[in-house]
């Protein structure tokens, strides 16, 4: 793979038709053929359709945040067992230094990524929160098949091979693994982002005692288990999102029928992955008020 662009680029520099060819891209509904082949007529003046894929990539140099040193932090991976999935779930613990010392009990919040596994992004956003008063944890699902590979293609490649039956009782496994963790409150929620949007929205259907849970653009749960969820939602939705907006009416008439605790937020002018600061299609202003929504959101119900 070529050196990822030096400068960051932004939606507005692609046409809406690539964003729609990459959205279908990484949610494997074409293959990278059929991408390279689609956006070929916009490869002009020098631009060819595979310099057009590599800056559409993630450039993780872009979207660090916290440090993975910073000296606020406690950080470790570390690994759960999963009886029920794929037997173990290995993740990335951040936490404020000093929930190991001063005894003081932390809310605690379970970070889903996207559908590509454990990447230095959501690494990032998992320090956030413990730089924010949270003991965080996001398990890699990826794993069993070796973990992150490092490759955003391949990364998407092994995804597709994970039994989500079993995945989905490794992130249970976990959510209830944290719960008891001697320096949290007991008091768990969860956040996701595209795949992990729609993880945070299963889990509150199979987890009453989930506190609070904040899907970033996912899919919706299963309309017939609306009735389960007992959590508070906080749904964020970007409004050039057809894929996941097709669900989205459906979903928020179900919970308001159910006398659920939930509000959805759709961000004007953005595209699916907004809170992605790797990647051009983040969009700063959207990406902010959704994370101090989220933010204010875990305080109010985890604290």
């Amino acid at each position: 793979m070529t050196d990822q662009p030096k400068t960051r680029k932004t939606a507005a520099d692609f046409s809406p038709q690539t964003l729609k060819l990459f959205d279908q891209y990484v949610h494997g509904d074409i293959s990278r053929r059929d991408f390279l082949s689609g956006v070929a007529r916009f490869a002009v003046a020098g631009v060819t359709a595979l310099s057009i894929l590599e800056a559409l990539q993630p450039n993780y140099a872009f979207g660090q945040q916290i440090s993975p040193d910073d000296p606020g932090l406690s950080t470790s991976y570390l690994q759960l067992p999963s009886p029920q999935g794929y037997g173990t779930v290995r993740g990335y613990l951040a936490q404020p230094k000093a929930a190991d010392t001063d005894g003081h009990k932390r809310p605690l919040v379970l970070v889903v990524h996207e559908n590509r596994g454990l990447n230095p992004h959501i690494e990032d956003v998992t320090r956030r929160l413990a730089l924010a008063g949270f003991i965080a944890f996001a398990p890699d699902a990826l794993f069993p098949l070796g973990g992150y590979p490092g490759d955003e293609d391949k990364a998407r490649g092994m995804f597709g091979t994970l039994d989500q039956d079993k995945t989905k009782q490794d992130f249970i496994a976990v959510a209830k693994a944290m719960q008891n963790w001697p320096q949290g409150n007991g008091k768990l929620g969860v956040t996701g982002f595209c795949y992990g949007g729609g993880m945070a929205n299963f889990l509150a259907t199979e987890l009453p005692e989930l506190k609070a849970a904040v899907p970033f653009y996912g899919r919706q749960a299963d309309a017939d288990k609306v009735a389960a969820i007992q959590a508070p939602l906080l749904i964020h939705y970007a409004e050039q999102d057809e894929r996941v907006n097709a669900g989205a009416a459906v979903y928020d008439a179900a919970l308001k029928a159910a006398g659920k605790n939930a509000v959805s937020y759709m961000y004007p002018d953005t595209q699916h992955g907004f809170h992605n600061d790797t990647t051009p299609r983040y969009n700063q202003a959207a990406a902010e008020l959704a994370w101090q929504r989220t933010l204010a959101f875990f305080n109010q119900h985890l604290s």
